[in-house]
């Protein structure tokens, strides 16, 4: 049996969103800076995708012979920036945010993490070589 042509025309607008989104769309190309930062832009993608079609027979068809078909497709594709990950000479990471508020709950604590790390890395950082009181230390007193 032949293919259906809806399926030639799936697999043609499927391939054309695949050019238009690649990995590079999402997590953009690294830029370095003159002081050795590192900034990449990230971005939230969002498409939509349709197809259909249909078979008929024309007015003036002769017995016996295949129905014709139509159908289309078409897809729509929305690049939204969303923040960009600054990575520092040092080897500290940031994240940049860009204007947009985020609408819940567990949007939020996302871009809360990146700060909560860095403010606990910088806590442990501070005693690393310090070592603890003694348990065993009495106050002086004068006699």
């Amino acid at each position: 049996m032949n293919e259906h042509p809806i399926s030639n025309l799936m697999t043609e607008t499927m391939a054309k969103i695949k050019e238009m989104v690649d990995v590079n769309t999402i997590i953009g190309t690294p830029i370095t800076t003159a002081d050795g930062t590192t900034v990449i832009p990230v971005s939230k993608v969002t498409f939509g995708f349709a197809s259909g079609g249909s078979d008929f027979a024309p007015k003036h068809m002769p017995a016996n012979a295949p129905l014709a078909f139509g159908g289309g497709g078409g897809a729509g594709v929305t690049v939204s920036p969303v923040c960009f990950l600054i990575i520092g000479n040092d080897g500290s990471a940031n994240i940049l945010g860009v204007n947009a508020q985020a609408s819940t709950t567990v949007d939020r604590l996302v871009e809360m993490i990146p700060g909560a790390i860095n403010k606990v890395s910088s806590f442990m950082e501070g005693y690393k070589g310090k070592a603890a009181p003694s348990a065993q230390q009495t106050p002086e007193t004068d006699e």
